[in-house]
């Protein structure tokens, strides 16, 4: 079976758009408002993921709503909320209508400045109601501005991971929008982001305190196979435990594009262990290595 796991849909037809555009237009006042959008018109907006689906023999796709439209730097914690509430009621209704091809992964209510225990609830309902089986996990909350995210080691966040071994839910480390104008959306800012989160989880405690936590590290980890060297350094430096021991306990999608690329990833996560864990190691990185899209 091929798996995407790594999923978004970036299809969405307009009236996504102009939903969100009505309820900026009230930010000063957040009220919930309902989302009508007909199957027949939701079925049309997908006719393209399930088209590539079959030109790529691919089964399954975790499926998820629009990273870069996750919009938490706009409004306050409720404008977050309904509208993470109408995305993940989205792709529960696709989920729907295409059982056994498409798996829901939701996002979170994230808003600056608010804690993880305010997310939880929409987390436990995610995994509860909406049968998801993860959730996308935005770094950079603010994208970019004060208030800055914690790290993703830090103790900030550690609701959340406790939470999701709880529920029995992964998560993928995906990045939104940034109002950094030096930053190119998918070339930089994304893949930043990707290098940026497997080196602080990496150089935390985060794995030994949640050892079940399931983290998955999109576009191949951005840089890492390029600098995983400097990352070992580091952690000789710094005492810490071996980063190429460390960096196993993240998963990586392959959402690389090129062979090159990816073998390279491959042999990093493999070959940089000690000789008795190789075929430890093969295997993990057989299982969590498997086909992503963007």
């Amino acid at each position: 079976m091929r798996i995407d796991i790594h999923g978004h849909f970036t299809t969405a037809p307009p009236e996504l758009d102009a939903f969100r555009g009505r309820q900026l237009t009230d930010v000063n006042k957040p009220r919930k408002r309902p989302m009508k959008i007909s199957d027949e018109r939701l079925e049309r907006s997908l006719t393209p993921v399930l088209e590539a689906m079959t030109a790529r023999s691919i089964d399954v796709v975790l499926f998820s709503p629009r990273a870069s439209g996750m919009g938490h730097d706009y409004g306050d914690a409720l404008t977050s909320r309904y509208w993470t509430e109408v995305n993940n009621d989205l792709i529960a209704r696709l989920v729907g209508m295409h059982s056994g091809v498409l798996v829901g992964v939701g996002q979170l209510p994230q808003s600056p400045g608010t804690a993880p225990t305010q997310w939880l609830d929409e987390l436990t309902r995610m995994a509860d109601e909406l049968d998801f089986v993860g959730c996308l996990i935005n770094p950079d909350i603010s994208g970019g501005l004060q208030p800055f995210t914690p790290s993703l080691g830090d103790e900030y966040w550690y609701p959340l991971w406790e939470r999701m071994c709880e529920l029995g839910i992964a998560g993928m480390i995906h990045a939104s929008s940034t109002h950094n104008p030096a930053f190119h959306l998918n070339g930089s800012h994304y893949v930043a982001w990707d290098y940026g989160a497997t080196v602080e989880l990496a150089a935390s405690k985060v794995f030994e305190r949640f050892p079940e936590l399931k983290l998955v590290v999109p576009h191949g980890g951005g840089g890492i196979p390029f600098q995983f060297n400097r990352n070992r350094a580091l952690h000789v430096a710094q005492k810490l435990p071996p980063f190429e021991e460390v960096v196993r306990s993240i998963y990586f999608d392959t959402a690389l594009y090129d062979a090159d690329s990816l073998e390279m990833l491959i042999r990093k996560h493999v070959h940089e262990l000690p000789s008795n864990r190789h075929v430890e190691g093969s295997m993990r990185t057989q299982k969590t290595l498997t086909i992503s899209g963007r």
